[in-house]
Parts: C-alpha cells; sequence; structure tokens
C-alpha cells in the first residue's frame, strides 16, 4: 500500500524534472534598429573628411562631441540591453538614480552569457524601448554605460597586431555566420593595421538576404558613431575578406574584424 502510493508521485516528479531539463532556454526578441539602439552617438575626437581624420579637434563647446572613445562600450551594452532588459511603457518612469543603478545591472552582466527569460530581466519601467527612453535620459546613460579608457586594454584587442591571415577572417566569417543563425548578435573589432584607417567597433545584428551582384553578403550593422541608420558589412568569399561601407569618418573598404565579447577575454 505504502509503495504503490509513492508510486505515482515519484512518476509526477520524474516528468516534471524531465520537461525542466529539456525546456528550451530564453531567447531574444529580433533586433530592430530603431527600437534596440542607443539614440546618442559615440563622437569622433578628430574632425574627419573624406574619411581621413584631420589634425582638428571637434568643438568643444558641442555638447554631442563630448562622448568619445565609447565604440566598444555602446556596441557591447545594446548587446546588453537585448539579452538582459526588458521595457515596460505602462509602469512609472524612474528616477534618474534607480535609473543609473538598473543600467549599471546590465551592463555589469557578462556580455557573453545566455540571454535571461523575461521574468529575470531588469525592468525598465515608462518606456517602450531602449532607443525612447535612451533618447529622454541621454546623460544618465552615458555616465554609467561604462569607461572607454578600459577597453584599450582588453587582451584580445592584440589580435590586430598579429592576426592578419585571409584563413582567419574565413573562420570570423563563419562563426558570424553561425551566430546570426542562433539568433546572437556579433560585436565586431574593425582594424586595417597597419594603417591606421579605421579603429572601430560594431554591432552586426542581420544579415542581409541574397547576394550582391558581385557575389557579397551584406550584413546590417549597428554602428554607434550613427545612431540614424544602419550601416553595411560586406563579405566577398572570391576576397576571403570583409569590407566596411564609406562614411565621413572612413574611407570606405577593406578590414578586418574580430569578434568580441562571445567569449571570456575575447
Amino acid at each position: 500500500m505504502i509503495h504503490g502510493s509513492r508510486r505515482p508521485w515519484a512518476q509526477l516528479f520524474l516528468i516534471a524534472l524531465l520537461l525542466a531539463l529539456t525546456r528550451p532556454g530564453a531567447s531574444c526578441a529580433p533586433f530592430i534598429f530603431q527600437r534596440d539602439t542607443f539614440a546618442f552617438k559615440n563622437a569622433t575626437v578628430l574632425k574627419y573628411k573624406n574619411g581621413l581624420p584631420t589634425l582638428q579637434r571637434q568643438l568643444a563647446a558641442d555638447p554631442t562631441n563630448q562622448y568619445t572613445r565609447r565604440c566598444f562600450v555602446m556596441s557591447r551594452a545594446a548587446l546588453q540591453f537585448q539579452k538582459f532588459a526588458r521595457f515596460d511603457p505602462h509602469g512609472a518612469p524612474l528616477e534618474d538614480r534607480e535609473l543609473a543603478v538598473r543600467i549599471r545591472a546590465v551592463v555589469q552582466r557578462a556580455p557573453w552569457s545566455s540571454p535571461l527569460p523575461e521574468d529575470r530581466r531588469v525592468v525598465f519601467s515608462g518606456y517602450a524601448n531602449l532607443r525612447q527612453l535612451s533618447k529622454a535620459k541621454t546623460d544618465v546613460f552615458e555616465r554609467n554605460l561604462g569607461s572607454g579608457f578600459l577597453t584599450y586594454f582588453r587582451p584580445a584587442n592584440a589580435r590586430m597586431f598579429f592576426v592578419h591571415s585571409r584563413e582567419y577572417q574565413e573562420k570570423t566569417h563563419a562563426n558570424l555566420d553561425a551566430a546570426l543563425a542562433r539568433g546572437d548578435l556579433f560585436v565586431a573589432y574593425l582594424s586595417t593595421f597597419p594603417k591606421l584607417e579605421i579603429n572601430h567597433t560594431i554591432l552586426i545584428y542581420g544579415r542581409q538576404p541574397g547576394r550582391s551582384k558581385d557575389g557579397r553578403t551584406g550584413y546590417f550593422v549597428y554602428d554607434p558613431n550613427h545612431p540614424e541608420a544602419p550601416r553595411e558589412l560586406a563579405w566577398s568569399s572570391g576576397e576571403r575578406a570583409f569590407a566596411y561601407q564609406k562614411d565621413i569618418d572612413f574611407v570606405g573598404g577593406f578590414v578586418r574584424i574580430y569578434q568580441c565579447y562571445g567569449k571570456p577575454l575575447q
């Protein structure tokens, strides 16, 4: 009698345990540029002309040019907000002090960690999304996203000096496609060393459908220097190389990319 009465409970326990172990992990919603990026920019220290730096500094009197050297910080933080935060537009807006605490709670999490389920995410009430909140509270975000200076000393940055092979770029391209296929985002460090045409970090969030006439594959990019619209990165299988969009602060063309924050010390 006793053994018989316990058997159904044991079976129910095993079923519950099996469901818990096989339940799929939390995932992120698709990344949407006008919703999931920051409304403010990472400004360049120097003025640029035709993609090349001049010896003139940006105007110190312009507040939009004061937030500089944060491309790593902003690319990483956009990924972290996608994984670890959620927004409640119906709740009361947070006071600045509490908002700062919650921003730091998001950006202090390891960016390579799995996304949190909705009920464990850091909640930002009073606003519908990151773009809306960061536009209204730019100063709070700029003070709390993290130090740009410290990103210069990341150990993985040393790859730009030593790892230049086409084989490495092919492997990086394969990792990029695999990450996007899983629904992940991909933080990429861009370099042309020993040329000093670009030293920059972006967030790649999607692959463009199809291929161009010359066989290139295009990718959608959030560039912290350009919050107004997505930028484009392209991969050429024939050249075994990446190319980045021409802009006021880059001449355009060949770049090497190195994944960042996909695992510890990367």
